[in-house]
């Protein structure tokens, strides 16, 4: 294979898996604050929409991408809300936002659907972008790609090298325990969960204004179920979580290259943009299989190894806490 198509797609994975890397972010902090937002598919598409119609109408990039932010906040707002106040089921409470979010995206977006309008453009490191290879993939992009690289790294700073981030780790993992030693466990998952929200927000707009330009029905082809298949796969760990985002998005880029191959010539395009999807469950599905589980316990070193691949889920997640 022509090594510039291998580094063009090395560098459009790069790209393309940007959004979902926000939403995998996202709701990675979430989870380890003890809050399932079960509500990300609507969360993306709703955001994807309004992003693109303030986009539209008013011509700033930062003012869309904050608007798409803010949905995404208001609506794990709500989730946090119904959980940590109302003390109802998460998952239920997030399903039924997952529905509503779409609904309000077709009702509300219908003047924008099919409308061009402004994107990201391209902004390239000066200096970085020109070394061989690397500049190409990691330099040569724009705002939104670097900003979820950086997000990433981040992400794991915080969560494992901070005093927060061990509170975060604490009220996610024995929230009650972290109260004993004077951290607001309630508050601080409300917080996380809005962060959380705000950064699936973000993804959502990138979305409409980078990757998959402009507005229409089912714009993000539900995106957000894939983003939390990521982060069980990815162990609830960031970097791992976002090397599950960049997994899929190269996935879906292999399957792109292989409808250009003569031998699949005949298979219907539907295969290959199922494919990526239907991949990403059988590896959940793999991970999270109690035989292989067994397969793997059978020395402490193999245990040790694939437990540090598959992670556990915070010990608190979805649970409601009472502080007294």
């Amino acid at each position: 294979m022509d090594t510039n198509l291998i580094i063009l797609t090395l560098a459009s994975i790069l790209a393309d898996s940007s959004p979902l890397v926000f939403a995998v972010i996202g709701e990675t902090l979430s989870e380890k604050a003890g809050v399932t937002n079960l509500s990300l598919d609507g969360t993306i598409l709703l955001s994807a929409m309004v992003g693109f119609a303030v986009a539209f109408t008013t011509d700033n990039l930062y003012l869309a991408f904050f608007a798409a932010m803010c949905v995404g906040a208001i609506i794990a707002a709500i989730v946090a809300f119904s959980s940590i106040v109302l003390k109802l089921d998460q998952i239920a409470v997030g399903f039924v936002l997952t529905l509503l979010c779409g609904d309000l995206s077709t009702f509300f977006g219908n003047p924008y659907v099919r409308k061009p309008g402004p994107q990201v453009s391209h902004f390239a490191i000066p200096g970085l972008a020109e070394i061989p290879v690397i500049g190409k993939i990691f330099f040569d992009q724009n705002v939104v790609v670097y900003l979820s690289v950086l997000a990433i790294v981040l992400a794991w700073w915080w969560i494992y090298k901070t005093q927060p981030g061990l509170k975060l780790q604490g009220i996610g993992e024995r929230p009650a325990a972290a109260f004993a030693r004077g951290t607001n466990v309630n508050r601080q998952r409300f917080i996380y969960t809005l962060i959380g929200g705000a950064l699936v927000g973000f993804g959502g707009a990138a979305y409409s204004l980078f990757v998959k330009l402009g507005w229409s029905y089912h714009h993000t082809y539900g995106i957000g179920w894939i983003a939390l298949a990521i982060v069980i796969f990815g162990g609830w760990h960031p970097i791992r979580a976002a090397l599950g985002a960049y997994i899929f998005g190269g996935l879906q880029s292999v399957s792109g290259l292989a409808q250009s191959i003569p031998a699949f010539a005949n298979v219907p395009t539907q295969v290959f943009q199922t494919a990526p999807f239907a991949l990403m469950i059988v590896a959940l599905l793999l991970v999270s299989n109690e035989q292989i589980d067994r397969f793997f316990s059978g020395s402490p070193v193999s245990r040790k190894i694939w437990n540090s691949l598959r992670g556990t889920p915070p010990g608190a997640l979805g649970s409601v806490f009472e502080q007294e």
